[in-house]
């Protein structure tokens, strides 16, 4: 089932309307149908923003949990033709996604130069990311940070935050907890 649909069921199972999440999430009607009918895939702030909304964690939304025990996954397990394309030009995967009730949700983030569009995000929680490969500019309130591979930067979500990709590819480890 994709993300647009687990919206829906969640909204449809809670007896709640598009306007209901509209307005709860501050976003507009006609972008969550958009949304559920699998025509945008939104940044995962707005997920998180839409899970607020309906009280699940993001997690419910992008991934399919079974299991409450320890979750191994092999590297290659995570290929880029499992990841999810965001509509702000950057692609994620979802670590331990059969993990049920997580507390925090780990995600992989890959950046393309020239692929990312300039977008600033917020949401509630708090975030830690670890770059993995490449260099970026990670912008957090009215700091720009520059990160390269080992670097890690924690921050409070709430604060506008945005990646812009220095090298051709940038590669990072992003780990949410609302």
């Amino acid at each position: 089932m994709d993300i647009g649909n687990r919206i829906r069921k969640l909204r449809l199972s809670q007896k709640r309307t598009l306007q209901d999440i509209a307005d709860g999430s501050g976003f507009t009607k006609s972008l969550l149908s958009k949304i559920e009918n699998g025509l945008v895939m939104p940044p995962v702030a707005t997920l998180s923003k839409i899970a607020k909304t309906l009280g699940v964690n993001v997690s419910s939304l992008v991934e399919v949990g079974k299991n409450m025990g320890a979750i191994f996954t092999p590297a290659e397990k995570i290929t880029i033709s499992d990841e999810i394309k965001s509509a702000s030009g950057y692609t994620f995967y979802p670590i331990a996604s059969d993990h049920l009730h997580k507390k925090m949700q780990p995600f992989i983030f890959h950046a393309r130069l020239g692929e990312v569009v300039k977008h600033e995000v917020s949401h509630e929680g708090e975030e830690f990311l670890y770059v993995l490969e490449g260099e970026m500019k990670f912008k957090v309130g009215s700091i720009e940070y520059t990160l390269k591979a080992g670097d890690s930067l924690y921050f409070d979500s709430i604060e506008n935050h945005g990646v812009t990709p220095i090298s051709k590819e940038v590669c990072y480890l992003d780990i949410f907890v609302d």
